[in-house]
């Protein structure tokens, strides 16, 4: 949009009294004798709108507001959370923090350890949009989403139609007592829609394929995607879809979609390569991993063609930002190289206990993972965008279909299903097409694809070129208890891959 302002820190938030509850807090934190403290100031606001069939079904506007502190007292944790901004509340929760650590410190094997960073003396950071999605107005929204579903029911195979907007707009304000101060926002939005409809004997649906973004309102207006493109085609997608026959179960060759190997790259890469996970730390609720530390430089992940990225600093990335929530300054490093297994995400607290882990980013340094999804949460190791990069002088889209004799290629995400390390997964799509001798011959319905980690990555003959290199993703991947839930986007290129089992879903659902 031309004339759009400079994205900034919101004056609203400015004039709110952080810095002085930061002070408060740190300085009765040091006089407790603290080996560390940091303090977290946030303001995140959520929107959502969803339509059915041309009627506004519902609209939130949320906002949540407060401050937490997190030290290190005798080696040992401590954390604690609060929503009354006035400096007598920041030295309270300062001691809780400190009280929550000494009765850690009991039950801590291992003294805990901050691998050292460097200082940022009051640095800030807005991501990149144009215009907040917040400061238009719910009615022109609405009407936009209204207007999405008026037009997928002009279709005659559609039934029902849905459409919905996700937005969010997150300050965050963090200082500790080594002298680092940062100011960040960060803005997000998800749009989305779907046509529903059915046959004598089938029903299905079609849904967008337009990934969610760090980007603001411009995403949905300035045509760097083509929803109205989509719009027209979703329809008679769905007829065909509806039309077309169940596929038969077998062995194929793959050619899928940045819009469908995002998740798998999530599910299979992003969890599998988080370093608490491999150490164990998750065990007890999203699984561990069988990419454990001892195979760091020795695992083949997957073919040598497989060059996969940690990225924290990519543009319009949802997991994008300029300083985590330990101060560190984000960074981008390989995690697979060559298909070997080169590098996980972490925290300070895993960097510095395992100081060879890193060392693209320095060795016994973070790689700036942390993050806390609200001011009442400690912060945790979070995904950051893990992409698959394409070959410079890579093959278009075509050109990888032409490589196929028998196969399908596979368009946008659906449902899948991964075991707790990360190994053993199958996942459906939107769509299915054939492939007969290089050429695309129609959908078939009922499939997914079945592989272990190592296979299906191993299985991978090409990846296609910068030109078919898209950023997908998520605003929903959980993790820890209490739950927390971060946004992360996965980069990846149109890919070839040989050999993979595909399974009748009827089938498998009657056995």
């Amino acid at each position: 949009m031309s004339g759009a302002p400079t994205p900034s820190l919101d004056p609203a938030f400015i004039s709110l009294p952080y810095r002085a509850l930061g002070d408060a807090a740190l300085s009765r934190a040091r006089e407790l004798g603290v080996t560390h403290a940091d303090f977290r100031f946030e303001r995140v606001r959520y929107q959502q709108l969803s339509v059915r069939d041309g009627s506004l079904q519902g609209a939130s506007d949320t906002e949540d507001l407060g401050f937490a502190v997190r030290v290190v007292h005798r080696g040992a944790w401590g954390f604690a959370a609060g929503v009354v901004p006035t400096p007598d509340e920041a030295v309270r929760v300062a001691e809780q923090a400190v009280a929550v650590a000494h009765v850690a410190a009991a039950m801590t094997s291992k003294p805990v350890e901050l691998a050292p960073e460097p200082v940022h003396d009051d640095v800030t950071w807005v991501s990149s949009y144009q215009v907040n999605p917040l400061d238009v107005p719910v009615a022109d929204k609405a009407a936009l989403l209204i207007d999405w579903t008026d037009r997928l029911r002009a279709g005659a195979a559609v039934d029902h139609a849905s459409a919905f907007l996700l937005q969010v707009d997150e300050h965050k304000y963090y200082v500790d007592l080594a002298g680092t101060r940062t100011t960040q926002r960060r803005i997000r939005i998800q749009p989305g829609f779907e046509a529903m409809g059915a046959d004598a004997d089938t029903f299905d649906s079609m849904a967008s394929i337009a990934p969610p973004a760090g980007r603001g309102y411009e995403y949905l207006t300035d045509g760097s995607y083509d929803f109205d493109s989509e719009l027209e085609q979703v329809p008679e997608l769905l007829a065909e879809k509806l039309a077309a026959p169940s596929v038969e179960a077998g062995s194929y060759d793959l050619v899928i979609h940045p819009s469908n190997l995002w998740l798998t790259i999530h599910e299979s890469i992003g969890h599998a390569t988080e370093l608490d996970r491999a150490l164990g730390y998750e065990a007890n609720y999203a699984g561990t991993s069988f990419a454990t530390l001892e195979k760091l430089g020795s695992l083949q992940y997957g073919s040598p063609v497989m060059h996969v990225t940690g990225d924290r600093t990519v543009e319009h990335g949802l997991a994008t930002i300029g300083y985590d929530d330990e101060g560190v300054q984000t960074q981008s490093w390989d995690i697979v190289r060559d298909g070997i297994l080169v590098g996980y995400q972490l925290d300070r607290s895993m960097a510095a206990l395992h100081p060879e882990v890193n060392s693209s980013g320095g060795q016994g340094r973070s790689n700036g993972c942390a993050y806390a999804d609200s001011p009442a949460h400690v912060p945790i190791q979070r995904m950051a965008n893990v992409s698959l990069q394409p070959a410079t002088d890579g093959p278009g889209t075509d050109e990888l279909i032409g490589r196929v004799e028998r196969g399908l290629y596979v368009v946008g995400d659906r449902s899948w299903s991964i075991d707790m390390q990360r190994f053993n997964f199958q996942f459906t799509g939107q769509r299915f097409y054939r492939i007969e001798n290089g050429e695309l011959a129609g959908q078939v319905r009922d499939v997914a694809y079945q592989a272990t980690t190592t296979d299906f990555w191993g299985s991978m003959e090409a990846v296609g070129g910068p030109a078919t290199w898209e950023l997908g993703g998520a605003f929903n991947c959980g993790k820890a208890q209490p739950g927390q839930v971060a946004a992360v986007s996965h980069g990846c290129p149109t890919s070839l891959f040989r050999g993979v089992r595909i399974l009748n879903t009827s089938d498998e659902a009657a056995h």
